[in-house]
Order: C-alpha cells, then structure tokens, then sequence
C-alpha cells in the first residue's frame, strides 16, 4: 500500500494497525527528544500515535500538501505528553488543520469600557476548546530545541478539560489543587519579574518570554521546556518540574 494513502487506510481501522516502520524510524530521526526515549517507551508511543491517527482527522489549508510524515510527526509530538496518562486525555475533539506558514485569527476584544475592537490575530497554533487544533508546519519542524507549537497547543488541550485555560488542567490522584496552583502560580510570577527585567534592560531570559502572557500560556510554554530542554526548567524552577514529573508521569532529564 502507498504510503500516501496509508494515514486515510488507518483511519478507522483497529488502533493495533501498525505504522511503516521506516515512515516510524524517520520521524524519531528527525526529533531528538522522542529520539532520547528508551525502547520500551518508544513502542508505547508508536502505539499511541497508531491509536491517535485511527481517531482523529487531519486536513490541510492554504494550499498545503499534507503528506503522512507530516501527520505522523504531530501525532508523535502530540502523544509524548500523554504517554502515560492515555488517549483519553484528548477526549471530546477530532479536527487537526494544519497549515503551510503562521495563519490569520480575526479576534474581536471588548475594552472596559463595553467598546469592541477587531483585529487580525497571526498565529503559528491555535487551540479551541471542543473544536479543533490548528497548527503551523512550518513552526512544527523548528522542534528540538526548546520551542513546540505542537507539544504547546496540545498542552491545551490538556488544559481545556477543567474548563478554563488557566494553566490548571485535571489533575491525577495525589496532586492536590492547591499545590499546583501555588507552585504554577509561583513559578508564573517570578517569570513575570524576570520578563520586565529583561525588557527594562534590553537583554532576553533563558526561557520563551511568551510565557509571561497569562497563567495558561505559561503552563503551554513550560510543557515545551519540559520534554524538549528539561534541563533549563529543572535548573530555573526546581519545584516546578517536579509537579510537571507527576503530572506527566514523566522524568525527561533522565534521558
């Protein structure tokens, strides 16, 4: 069977129906942090990126010609975060558009004072509670070294199942609400802090300043630094990668 018509075979067929191994080979190859999984994780992430493909729908816009490796490498992406958790986690949505380049979002904003301004929103990611997820490609291959609009916007999605995007999504027995929110919102506004600083000073922090966008954006921001540079957010927020660890259920900077 083509490989170019094997994403739309899958759909629908039993979740055990294997991906090529060489399409599967490649996409490791190409992302180093699913590359610095051990054996036994990776199988469990193929499985879960075959289950994922025969469950949700990709369709392309903008004159993209969406291609299998490109389905497969966001499914990957996608499924690092839910390694252990399950697919469940990504319950209540089907829609993946993915994009050739940053796209447009007409956004309309109400001020104080009840006036409603409309604007263009550029986009390389986009989340909608119950409806789709929108991706740019050509921001999805820029993975590796930090910066994951597919882990970001998946981390979402995550995020969505509480309701709010707060930076507060369900979370598993033994984490308590309460330790979350003081340890995010902790880690937030210390971030916030570094973020004037090096505004004032013209300079940069080590981590993406986007972060300090709200409480949501910082937990989707984190998520990327977690799976892709554990390291960095080990060292700048001890406390924070460890909540991260038992929320995942997941320890990158071991690998």
């Amino acid at each position: 069977m083509p490989i170019s018509k094997f994403i739309n075979w899958l759909r629908g067929k039993p979740k055990a129906t294997p991906l090529p191994d060489a399409l599967w080979q490649k996409t490791l190859a190409t992302l180093p942090f699913l590359e610095r999984l051990n054996g036994e994780e990776k199988s469990r992430l193929r499985t879960l990126a075959e289950a994922f493909l025969a469950e949700k729908e990709f369709t392309s816009a903008g004159g993209l010609e969406l291609t299998d490796a490109m389905c497969v490498s966001i499914a990957a992406q996608g499924c690092l975060p839910i390694l252990n958790i399950g697919l469940e986690s990504y319950r209540g949505w089907i829609g993946i558009i993915v994009y050739p380049d940053e796209f447009i979002i007409p956004r309309s904003v109400e001020d104080e004072s009840g006036v409603v301004h409309e604007y263009d929103d550029v986009a390389s990611g986009e989340a909608w509670e119950g409806g789709p997820l929108l991706i740019s490609w050509r921001d999805a291959q820029m993975a590796g070294e930090g910066y994951n609009v597919v882990i970001h916007e998946f981390a979402h999605k995550l995020d969505m199942l509480s309701g709010e995007v707060n930076g507060i999504p369900p979370l598993p027995p033994g984490l308590l609400r309460n330790e979350w929110e003081e340890t995010l919102l902790a880690a937030y506004e210390n971030f916030c802090a570094l973020v004037d600083a090096a505004e004032e000073d013209d300079d940069e922090t080590l981590l993406d300043p986007y972060a300090a966008e709200s409480p949501g954006e910082f937990f989707a921001v984190m998520s990327e630094t977690f799976f892709e540079t554990p390291d960095k957010l080990r060292e700048e927020y001890p406390e924070l990668y460890e909540l991260f660890s038992r929320f995942y259920r997941q320890d990158p900077a071991v690998r």
